[in-house]
């Protein structure tokens, strides 16, 4: 064996290895989150697990990021619990297969999104309205964690109806079952202060143990109970055709949440490490995992950035982490179920208020509030999470997420440029007094793409500023924003380049990209034959020519 061969198996063990510890790191984080978001969704633990083994083997198969852990999510599980129950299902095998039909729409939702090339379609839903939305998600969840951990069951459709009957009830309370979620708390807060040891794992394993040792019934504390876990068929709910249309609009939502999230996580821990990854492939990844979880009756899944956050700081170096993760966890589920029926409930709650608690953090929002930007926006998104609910309050978030949009490309902004000095830079005038525009030319720069939601108004704003320089006969547009532009887009500005030439003035257009260029030149070269140039500068050189002439 020489020296190469000898260095490149040395590597091999060395990533093994990374891989292995990061695989064990990450299975005894997914095995309480399991079990609690598995509570979130009103499922069952086997609709968790497997919707975990499902998301981590196909992403190791079909995802680009070395880290991402592509399991249920807290926020997922809660849409999904309030899309089911919105539904008003009879019994548990409704829940089911609403929760099953809900999940395949979502996969396949993805897989059309990534088939159309909308692998950016997240970022239509802003940071500030994830902000938001997360805060007040994780306000919701851990409102409805503490009557468990107090021992009483409340099934309050709203947080406000949630706290009077609380208090109305507080009698019921289990002090022992109080206790014990406080305990569990503190310690799952004191293990923080060591990363690399599975603190939610380390957690359950005591309250098994405690559980096993005394009979916890006797003090007023409830279990998990029997575990049911078997080998899932692959099956398609059997549902009414207005139900399935009715779950298509409402997996809108789900799909939203889950590229948003998803990406928002793969995308920082890329940028971390330099690595490039694909959101299509991501969104593809993302619906045949989805798609294969309500198959087989599991849960929607997505990259959380806690977990996979956690596999990165355990060491992970490649995606064999995340299949470790699986293997370890369906050992854990087949061989240890008699074991997770004992866990106490009080101790899953604390288990989900501990891993909510980052999204607690208002650091994210006080940015907001000192940069004076989008701090209402991230307002909006909490108050109506809180007061609507957790589905539709995300929809209305979205919603106004959208039309914010909508509205900024409904507001043109055009900038006038002009030459720095002799530098042959063209600058905004606005910001740069000393930049002189020349006579009888004007040199304008629209600061958002063309396209058929903008060109309008962008053009009537241009038309504006040139009627305002009576003497300008030349008018240069820089296009350096438009990649390309769509049919109503050049449709328009071959419009209003004859709209000009009616009124004796020049168009010429400057930064044109290839695609562009041969687009106009096609569909109208009479209007923009050597009337297109690749810099701004060059573009002024042609006016001047054409000046002289």
């Amino acid at each position: 064996m020489n020296f190469n061969a000898l260095n490149i198996q040395a590597l091999s063990k060395h990533l093994l290895l990374a891989d292995l510890v990061a695989g064990l790191s990450v299975a005894f984080i997914l095995l309480p989150e399991a079990v609690a978001y598995a509570a979130i969704a009103h499922l069952t633990i086997q609709a968790s697990i497997t919707a975990a083994l499902i998301g981590l083997v196909v992403y190791a198969l079909l995802g680009d990021s070395p880290f991402a852990i592509v399991a249920p999510t807290s926020s997922a599980a809660a849409l999904l619990a309030a899309v089911v129950l919105s539904m008003r299902p009879s019994d548990t095998e409704a829940i089911v297969s609403l929760g099953s039909a809900l999940v395949i729409l979502t996969g396949l939702g993805l897989l059309m999104l990534s088939k159309a090339k909308l692998g950016r379609l997240s970022a239509f839903v802003s940071r500030p309205v994830l902000h938001g939305f997360s805060f007040a998600l994780a306000v919701t969840i851990i409102s409805k964690q503490i009557p468990i951990m107090l021992g009483i069951t409340l099934q309050a459709p709203n947080l406000y109806k949630l706290y009077v009957e609380l208090v109305l009830r507080i009698e019921e309370a289990s002090l022992w079952s109080a206790v014990l979620g406080v305990l569990a708390l503190f310690l799952l807060s004191l293990l923080k202060r060591w990363p690399t040891l599975p603190g939610a794992f380390i957690v359950l394993v005591l309250g098994i143990i405690l559980s096993h040792s005394i009979n916890l019934a006797d003090y007023q504390v409830a279990t998990v109970g029997s575990v049911l876990i078997h080998l899932p068929e692959l099956s398609i709910p059997q549902l009414p055709l207005e139900k399935w249309l009715q779950l298509a609009e409402l997996a809108c939502g789900l799909m939203v949440i889950i590229v948003a999230e998803s990406w928002g996580s793969i995308r920082s821990l890329s940028l971390i490490h330099g690595d490039k990854v694909d959101s299509n492939r991501e969104l593809l990844a993302l619906g045949v995992a989805n798609l294969g979880s309500g198959l087989l009756q599991g849960m929607p899944v997505g990259a959380g950035f806690s977990v996979s956050s956690a596999d990165e700081d355990a060491g992970a170096k490649t995606k064999m982490a995340g299949v470790i993760a699986a293997s370890v966890l369906l050992l854990m589920a087949v061989f240890g179920k008699q074991w997770i029926a004992l866990i106490p409930q009080p101790i899953v709650a604390a288990a989900v208020i501990n891993a909510l608690s980052h999204a607690l953090n208002p650091k994210a929002l006080l940015l907001l509030w000192r940069i004076n930007r989008d701090q209402y926006l991230a307002l909006v998104a909490i108050a109506t999470v809180l007061a609507f609910g957790v589905l539709h309050g995300m929809l209305i978030a979205v919603a106004l997420s959208l039309a914010l949009a909508i509205r900024s490309f409904s507001q043109p902004v055009v900038r006038e440029l002009a030459e720095l000095g002799s530098s042959r830079d063209y600058v905004d005038r606005e910001n740069h007094p000393k930049a002189l525009p020349q006579d009888k030319l004007l040199i304008l720069r629209p600061e958002a793409p063309l396209f058929f939601a903008s060109v309008e108004g962008l053009l009537a704003e241009i038309y504006r500023l040139l009627k305002m320089r009576k003497d300008t006969d030349i008018l240069i547009i820089s296009l350096e924003q438009s990649a390309d532009l769509d049919s109503t887009s050049v449709e328009s500005l071959i419009e209003f380049a004859e709209h000009l030439t009616q009124r004796n003035k020049v168009l010429l257009l400057a930064r044109v990209k290839d695609p562009l260029r041969l687009l106009l030149l096609k569909l109208a070269p009479a209007q923009f034959q050597h009337k297109m140039f690749w810099s701004v500068a060059d573009a002024v050189a042609g006016a001047l020519k054409i000046k002289q002439n």
